[in-house]
């Protein structure tokens, strides 16, 4: 049974070769989890490999840096938008919650998990790097040699870049930047009585803030080559009384930071110029409305007031840090050279197919290559573009990029194709979040190289990750093509699992073409091939395809789904899996992160499984799987089953129709996140998550199991 509001929604199970009838469950707590929170119940499951003990040292210190990064994006894009909604009349989240609800639940639930954080690095880390001879000590601790040299330090390095702003009738409070660590104090004028009385004409005391620039490292090492450091914010309280004459550091020094609305509203219908209104809008982000204060745990009652109310905040928005704040910038302490603190290194080889010599073009027309990073080199991606560049058969190279990184090489590969005469069309989309500055970098670079740049479509994000090569084979042109779940960033394939698809379908080589002047020259192009593109036709063919599901069971012939995504919260998709567990159709969903499926609800969703596998390697890959009465098909590519993606994203899901490839991904690749009962945590009805247990199955972790000197992709031992 599922209760909304004051009615009664009777969920019957089907009866066979009769359709279900599940009603729509609008603004339903018992139907939906609340996405926001399902959000912070996965940055629960990261800070909890920080916590696990059993973790390399330094493994351990990136998962709670991590959990920092994630509450800051969540601060500056999730509650942000929360806020902007306190004053929508009428406003419900999809499981029926008002912006108020939302921002009340998150205030009980994150305290006791940033605590869990500090409490974690503070008596357990901390103290173990230091025993490793890795430590982030107090002044207090060093002798007199250390402390000149740091003096030293802060004179010639630190001293000229801060900028100490006070707060008086001719001062206003000052604009502080999101994320950046400040020191705040209150100065009495009676400590410099010539200079401040002569200015305030008041023995009143006037706040001062001095912020950390981002010159200054945050930790600085005691001396050159140390591994012994002091926190950039200690080392200016230490020397305070060069900024403010008669201060003592330990008197008045606090530490804070607040966090800014970083959810940039774009009007693209009125800019006649994409590229110059981003960058207006990237200037205006740093001047964000703050939504976050946090402090030092020790700074006194009366300034933590005196903040909010300057920051026109509330005391739900004050979030009070018994340890360092930004705990991201610890991540120094794990690019040290100290492997044995560390997972140890992942071991890559090429597929079989490409480890054989000559063109990848040759090896590409022969079969379907399946490229699975990072177990496989990304340089396989920037070889096959290489190799295109250089190659005098190539015409015409298209790429859609998303986010690239500030040392890829792709981008200079592209501009040398352009110089090299090739028709070289890139779509970059300056909308990425986080990556703004960076593409926009980019497009400048590509226009000034004569790359046709293209920035989409009106409206919309292009999130797909696609190249098209076009090559002159005697008489013939024919389509190379790789299609992806990740981006072309060889920085994050290192870190992130993503699966690439190259082929010469034609088919598919078709649809790319046509998906490229769809993106260019707005082609109204309503179906394709083989290809699945949002908000075409992707959403249609997911519904229709659960449906099939859903026939099938009712009709007794083979139905299943499985599906492997980062984020579940699209509630027609939800809607329809309802509608087939109610059928019957057994179904396991592997999603990383948000997902509003409420799964094990007798009469709902008795028959859906929902997993996370949280583990080294941020699991970034989307498949999906459908048994179709006996005739599997098998998708994969860049979208998960969200709103955004499926509405207001140019997303591109292809089939896998390599008999092998469908081989591997149904009976290696899937099963292997199924099986895991190391990294993954099963969904419970009420919304937590549990460890998947080990004691009657033997130990598997399906990351590990994807390297090794076993290759996983030698098909022909294996099937």
């Amino acid at each position: 049974m599922v209760q909304h509001a004051t009615q009664i929604y009777s969920v019957p199970i089907a009866e066979p070769n009769a359709a279900p009838l599940l009603p729509v469950l609008p603004h339903s707590s018992e139907y939906l989890f609340n996405r926001d929170l399902s959000l912070i119940e996965f940055f629960r499951r990261v800070l909890e490999e920080g916590l696990d003990e059993t973790q390399p040292l330094l493994e351990r210190l990136k998962f709670l840096a991590i959990f920092s990064s994630n509450l800051d994006e969540f601060f500056m894009i999730r509650v942000s938008g929360l806020k902007e909604r306190l004053d929508t009349p009428g406003y419900l989240s999809p499981n029926g919650m008002t912006a108020q609800e939302q921002l009340l639940a998150i205030k009980d639930r994150l305290p006791e998990m940033i605590a869990k954080q500090m409490k974690t690095l503070r008596e357990d880390i901390l103290p173990q790097l230091a025993s490793e001879g890795i430590r982030v000590v107090p002044f207090a601790e060093l002798n007199g040699k250390e402390r000149q040299g740091l003096t030293d330090y802060f004179e010639h390095r630190v001293y000229p870049v801060l900028t100490p702003q006070a707060v008086d009738p001719s001062h206003p409070f000052p604009s502080i930047s999101g994320g950046s660590i400040n020191l705040g104090m209150m100065v009495s004028p009676e400590l410099n009585p010539r200079i401040a009385r002569a200015l305030y004409k008041t023995n009143d005391e006037f706040f001062v803030r001095i912020k950390i620039p981002p010159a200054v490292p945050r930790l600085i090492p005691v001396a050159e080559g140390s591994t012994r450091y002091v926190l950039a914010e200690d080392l200016v309280a230490e020397n305070i009384g060069r900024l403010t004459p008669g201060v003592r550091a330990e008197a008045c020094c606090h530490i804070f930071r607040i966090t800014r609305d970083a959810d940039i509203e774009l009007r693209e219908q009125e800019a006649e110029d994409l590229l110059e209104m981003m960058e207006q809008n990237l200037r205006q982000r740093r001047l964000g409305q703050p939504v976050r204060l946090e402090v030092e745990s020790t700074m006194p009652a009366e300034m933590v007031r005196y903040l909010t109310e300057s920051l026109e905040l509330t005391e739900d928005d004050v979030y009070a840090i018994d340890g360092p704040l930004n705990v991201a910038d610890l991540m120094t302490l794990y690019k040290l050279d100290r492997p044995e603190l560390k997972d140890e290194p992942l071991r890559t080889a090429p597929p079989p197919s490409l480890q054989k010599d000559g063109s990848i073009f040759d090896q590409v027309r022969r079969q379907d290559i399946l490229v699975h990073h990072p177990y496989m080199p990304h340089s396989i991606i920037t070889d096959f573009l290489k190799e295109a560049v250089e190659d005098p058969e190539v015409l015409a190279i298209k790429m859609c990029l998303y986010r690239t990184g500030a040392d890829s090489p792709i981008p200079p590969q592209l501009i040398e194709a352009a110089e090299r005469g090739k028709q070289v069309t890139v779509l970059i989309e300056l909308k990425a979040r986080f990556d703004e500055e960076n593409n926009i970098e980019w497009a400048k670079r590509f226009e000034a190289a004569g790359v046709h740049v293209i920035y989409g479509i009106l409206g919309l994000k292009t999130h797909c990750k696609t190249t098209l090569i076009v090559r002159r084979e005697g008489d013939d042109l024919r389509h190379y093509v790789h299609l992806a779940t990740g981006n072309y960033n060889p920085e994050t394939s290192a870190v992130y699992t993503d699966l690439g698809l190259l082929t010469a379908d034609p088919e598919i080589g078709a649809d790319s073409a046509e998906l490229f002047n769809f993106l260019t020259a707005y082609s109204q192009r309503d179906t394709f091939n083989k290809l699945l593109v949002a908000p075409i036709n992707l959403r249609e063919r997911m519904i229709e395809m659960i449906e099939r599901e859903t026939k099938n069971a009712l009709d007794g012939h083979p139905a299943r789904i499985i599906a492997k995504v980062n984020r579940l919260a699209d509630t027609g998709i939800i809607h329809a899996l309802y509608e087939a567990s109610c059928a019957g159709v057994k179904i396991d969903l592997i999603v990383r992160g948000v997902c509003m499926l409420r799964p094990g609800v007798h009469g709902l969703s008795e028959n859906i499984e929902v997993r996370s596998i949280v583990g080294r390697l941020l699991e970034h890959s989307r498949v999906y799987y459908f048994a179709n009465g006996g005739n599997d098909e098998i998708y994969m590519g860049s979208a998960d089953w969200m709103p955004r993606n499926l509405n207001r994203r140019v997303e591109v899901i292809t089939p896998v129709t390599d008999p092998q490839l469908k081989q591997y991904l149904k009976y290696d690749f899937l099963p292997a996140y199924l099986r895991d009962n190391v990294k993954a945590r099963r969904l419970l009805p009420d919304g937590t998550y549990e460890r998947v247990s080990s004691v009657e199955d033997p130990v598997f972790d399906s990351q590990k199991s994807f390297q090794g000197s076993t290759n996983v992709f030698n098909f022909d031992q294996r099937h």
